[in-house]
């Protein structure tokens, strides 16, 4: 009879101990399911549990049945059935609990798309802006890099122009020079001619001169010493 009774304690304890795991597991899965994966790992450890405890209360119940006085039996009896309906409400949690996590981890995971499909076309939408903007810079550069090299022609006209104008201002002085150059050769002709016949003049002038003197000594000469 001691037995017996040694054997349902060691029964019962396993089915307090087999009720606290399964608790613990569901607990588990309300805090720490943050996966699908995580969450199917966890719910096949608690149906294990719930199954073991099965198990173990069906074990009890037949300890009971077998039991020769009616009091020990109905007790047993009684136990097993409170055991059992508080089974089913570890069950009904356990599943609550799994669909409740199931739809707060598939209500995220539609969170996370949809908000990675906004943060998408947001890129995508300043991806758009930037090129366009880059466009737009290119195209403003292109234009500004046009009216420049338009400039530089017109500058580069201007030049021209400029030079073809120092060019023939060039030319002119340069055939103005040469007419100078004449008109020096001729005055230097001129001069080296006037120059010689100055020089002949004054030898003429200095020619007469000494005759004119010299017959004025003569006619002194003879005036003071006749002969």
């Amino acid at each position: 009879m001691a037995e017996d009774d040694s054997h349902v304690r060691v029964c019962l304890q396993e089915i307090v101990k087999l009720d606290l795991e399964a608790k613990a597991i569901i607990q588990d899965i309300r805090q720490n399911a943050e996966s699908s994966e995580t969450l199917d790992d966890l719910n096949a450890q608690g149906r294990k549990k719930i199954s073991d405890l099965r198990d173990k209360i069906a074990e009890l119940e037949r300890i009971g049945l077998e039991k020769e006085r009616d009091v020990d039996r109905d007790a047993i009896l009684v136990n097993v059935e409170s055991l059992r309906q508080k089974l089913s409400r570890t069950v009904s949690s356990l599943r609550q609990t799994t669909v409740s996590s199931k739809v707060v981890l598939d209500n995220y995971a539609r969170n996370q798309l949809l908000a990675g499909a906004t943060q998408l076309k947001k890129r995508t939408q300043g991806n758009k802006e930037t090129l366009l903007k880059t466009a737009n810079n290119i195209t403003e550069s292109l234009m500004s890099l046009n009216q420049t090299m338009a400039e530089q022609v017109k500058q580069s006209e201007l030049n021209n122009s400029t030079l073809a104008g120092s060019s023939q201002v060039i030319s002119d002085t340069h055939d103005e020079f040469h007419t100078m150059g004449g008109h020096i050769q001729h005055s230097q002709r001129l001069l080296t001619k006037y120059g010689r016949r100055e020089f002949t003049d004054r030898l003429l002038i200095l020619l007469a001169l000494v005759f004119f003197f010299a017959t004025v000594l003569y006619i002194m000469k003879k005036r003071l010493w006749p002969s």
